[in-house]
């Protein structure tokens, strides 16, 4: 049923789709802004006292935008936290399927 439902809407995006390009790209940016402020505020309740949970989140937070996308910030902040964690000596804290996600996401930062 999703996959009707979807192959629907898209079929009625063709018919919408000149419509929505006439707002220019320029009118967008405040709604975006709004967006972003919805983003950040989960920030305050992050513990920054603890170094191990605040690197990862800092990390995650600046990469976005360094990277020009998303999953590069959470790339780098699954990969921070996993490493942080480890060396910190608080390994355990971290949930197994977590280091075997860092693990290959650091493989594929090597190798693609």
């Amino acid at each position: 049923m999703s996959a009707f439902t979807t192959s629907i809407l898209f079929l009625l995006s063709l018919f919408f789709a000149p419509l929505f390009l006439m707002v220019p790209t320029a009118a967008t940016a405040p709604a975006l802004v709004i967006v972003g402020c919805y983003m950040m505020s989960p920030v305050g309740e992050i513990n920054w006292q603890d170094f191990t949970e605040a690197v990862p989140a800092f990390l995650t937070i600046a990469m976005m935008p360094f990277a020009y996308a998303i999953n590069e910030g959470i790339v780098f902040g699954i990969i921070s936290f996993a490493l942080i964690k480890l060396f910190a000596g608080r390994g355990k804290e971290v949930p197994k399927l977590t280091y075997v996600i860092a693990f290959l996401f650091a493989l594929a930062k090597v190798f693609l």
